[in-house]
């Protein structure tokens, strides 16, 4: 099943991106819906809105986020 996400929700990354310094359970943005969702062009920005990545990741490498989960921070490296 592809997962649907809409343009300007707010997705949890599942896996690591190293190469843009990315973690598992970095928070983003999506921008952009590829091939009727099987892929997303997603933003990740620093919590003072700068912009580390944005990259293009398979729909099974994203998630929503849940109702019950809380923002956790951590320094890019």
């Amino acid at each position: 099943m592809i997962a649907a996400f809409a343009e300007l929700e707010m997705v949890v990354l599942r896996r690591d991106l190293p190469g843009a310094k990315l973690e598992a359970g970095d928070v983003g943005t999506v921008v952009l819906a590829h091939a009727g969702g099987a892929g997303f062009e997603v933003e990740f920005a620093t919590l003072a809105g700068e912009t580390i990545a944005v990259v293009t990741v398979p729909a099974e490498d994203l998630r929503a986020i849940a109702p019950d989960e809380i923002a956790h921070v951590r320094r890019v490296a």
